[in-house]
């Protein structure tokens, strides 16, 4: 009896064994179709981000949220403040307004008093390049 069922054992592994040479995996041809207009929208944001000086520069965040309302704040920032340059920076989940291209910290913390009257969570940043 032990003879026969390590026999039926053996076979059975053989068989096993045998049907699973047969076994392929997933093709690796992979197909992406995209919009040809993305490719420019890729070419220019890398050359926006190359003409980036944010190293040696301070700015003043006024905004830290969803796109619209940074556009709003923006807008509403310009308005208020049209001697000093603003834009909207896109940092992962979230869009920020920059103000100011403050060389010096004194320059960027004397208009950081005047822009504080009316944003109060405005902060003073110095923003790193991780290009």
């Amino acid at each position: 009896m032990k003879i026969a069922s390590q026999k039926k054992a053996f076979f059975s592994i053989l068989i096993l064994s045998t049907l699973s040479l047969n076994l392929y995996a997933q093709d690796q041809k992979t197909s992406v179709n995209q919009n040809e207009k993305f490719e420019q929208l890729l070419n220019e944001k890398r050359k926006i981000n190359a003409s980036l000086n944010w190293n040696e520069n301070y700015k003043i965040q006024i905004f830290n949220g969803g796109n619209e309302n940074a556009k709003k704040a923006l807008n509403d920032f310009k308005q208020n403040f049209n001697a000093i340059e603003a834009t909207i920076v896109f940092n992962t989940p979230n869009y920020k307004v920059w103000a100011g291209n403050f060389k010096t910290r004194i320059e960027a913390e004397k208009n950081l008093i005047e822009i504080r009257k009316k944003y109060k969570s405005c902060i003073l940043i110095k923003p790193i390049n991780k290009i």
